[in-house]
């Protein structure tokens, strides 16, 4: 099966048609607090998998004197991206490992390595094309997904999720592909990302005292969390 077919073809986009926009601010304040917490100091920030580059124009606000770049391989995107003209920032639609090859400070892959079909691949390649890396992970697997196997499947078809992952799964991935994981943490998304359903919201409660005991815990029993983490290429470190 050709996983990537639906983001070239527009049947994600007629299943997603707002992208996800209205989660974007959240996930560039997750990405500004990493950063600020890491106390790095970068220029220029290239996200792969921009989608609709709402991510990006938020980051703008934060940062208006860094060099900001989108990539995505779905045309459909580029409709969004003419709202973000005013905001300086470089958009191409193509696989940004076939068409980029500049080294950046700061590559972002914000919930993009559960939809590659070798995620193992992309990681040992796109890990020389910058010196840092942000990665943001939703937490799909759980004990209350397996045994409401439906939950799965439905990320599987709407959004297009066909690997799932832990924490310690999430965090593997990135090792074992040749990272340094500089920095991670939950995000608390069961309480913040936006437009939460009421079934979600509803699960706040039991998942706010399992989190408050252990969260690591909490998040593998209850699921409704996402991961992100600062990494660095081992090749900075020979």
């Amino acid at each position: 099966m050709d996983v990537e077919k639906q983001y070239l073809d527009g049947s994600y986009f007629a299943r997603n048609p707002e992208w996800d926009r209205q989660d974007c601010i959240w996930k560039a304040s997750l990405v500004k607090s990493i950063l600020d917490e890491s106390g790095i100091e970068i220029k220029s920030i290239c996200e792969v998998g921009c989608g609709s580059g709402d991510i990006l124009a938020q980051l703008r606000d934060y940062y208006p004197e860094y060099e900001l770049t989108g990539y995505d391989i779905s045309p459909q995107v580029k409709n969004f991206w003419d709202e973000h003209k005013v905001n300086n920032i470089h958009f191409h639609c193509g696989n940004f490992l076939d068409i980029d090859h500049k080294y950046y400070d700061c590559i972002l892959l914000i919930d993009v390595i559960e939809h590659l079909s070798n995620p193992f691949q992309f990681l040992n390649a796109i890990r020389e094309r910058a010196k840092y890396f942000i990665f943001h992970f939703p937490l799909d697997l759980s004990v209350s997904t397996i045994l409401r196997e439906k939950s799965l499947l439905n990320a599987r078809i709407k959004v297009g999720h066909i690997h799932y992952f832990t924490k310690g799964l999430a965090l593997a991935i990135l090792r074992e592909s040749g990272f340094n994981i500089n920095l991670y943490r939950f995000t608390n998304a069961y309480l913040h990302i936006p437009n939460r359903s009421f079934k979600t919201r509803l699960a706040s409660f039991p998942r706010r005292l399992f989190y408050l005991v252990n969260m690591d815990f909490g998040a593998r029993l209850l699921g409704g969390e996402t991961l992100i983490a600062l990494a660095e290429s081992s090749r900075n470190n020979n």
